[in-house]
């Protein structure tokens, strides 16, 4: 949920007033702290512009992949610098996107 907001460029306070509640109540779904109920899960994912199931589809699979594959933080999409660096990645025109993606994908190897 938080992922999908911040890509969208909502605060937690758009989106609270948007599905109606008080944003605290957002930051408690975006910990786990409370759980969602369908409804206000419908209500989110359409004020997100996503269907319900993209808060289900792959989680099982993402997981594995993840701690299989990778040494960075087990949530990476929960660390506001990384989505910083994506949002801004998809900012750039595709044309000049590629050459920092292979830069980027170099200088991996090297460290």
């Amino acid at each position: 949920m938080r992922h999908q907001r911040w890509m969208i460029g909502a605060t937690q306070q758009q989106l609270a007033d948007s599905v109606g509640v008080k944003f605290q109540q957002i930051q408690k779904y975006e910990t786990g702290m409370n759980r969602v109920s369908a409804s206000r899960l419908w209500d989110i994912a359409a004020v997100l512009g996503v269907p319900v199931s993209f808060f289900f589809d792959g989680l099982e699979a993402e997981e594995s992949a993840v701690s299989d594959k990778c040494d960075f933080p087990h949530d990476i999409l929960s660390d506001r610098e990384a989505l910083e660096l994506l949002r801004s990645l998809y900012s750039i025109p595709q044309k000049q996107r590629r050459p920092l993606f292979e830069l980027a994908r170099a200088l991996s190897k090297i460290g």
